[in-house]
């Protein structure tokens, strides 16, 4: 017999998926954001629509990973992640200055970020959340 509950599986599933959506949310963020800086205003073709692509990307699995995610938590993890990878890849590919005090605030971000992750608890069922919402 299985250590874990079918439940307890599925809900770990469902988790992690969350997780997976949200990551790659944050890399269409990165991406949506160096596009933006490239595409000079919107008057380059191709980074206007990597930019366009890329943020639509972004949103979509940002929504995805909400599902379960707490929206607070959600938000913050992704826009540390994008804000701290935009940073990195923009220095990294756009010679971009980045200084040690920028690196201890990403640190910081990153930090906080692990945290989240680590103390995030149960999001409420949707039926909870959609009996907050709704108005009476």
């Amino acid at each position: 017999m299985s250590r874990h509950s079918a439940p307890d599986h599925d809900q770990r599933r469902a988790g992690l998926r969350a997780w997976s959506a949200l990551l790659l949310a944050a890399v269409f963020e990165i991406v949506f954001t160096l596009s933006t800086g490239q595409s000079k205003g919107f008057t380059l073709l191709l980074p206007s629509l990597i930019t366009i692509a890329s943020a639509a990307c972004a949103t979509i699995f940002l929504s995805v990973a909400l599902k379960s995610l707490d929206v607070g938590i959600g938000y913050v993890v992704w826009t540390g992640i994008g804000s701290v990878g935009t940073v990195v890849f923009g220095a990294v590919f756009f010679g971009e200055t980045l200084t040690f005090f920028k690196c201890v605030c990403f640190a910081a971000i990153i930090g906080g970020v692990i945290g989240l992750k680590l103390t995030s608890g149960e999001s409420p069922a949707p039926d909870a959340m959609s009996d907050r919402l709704t108005l009476r």
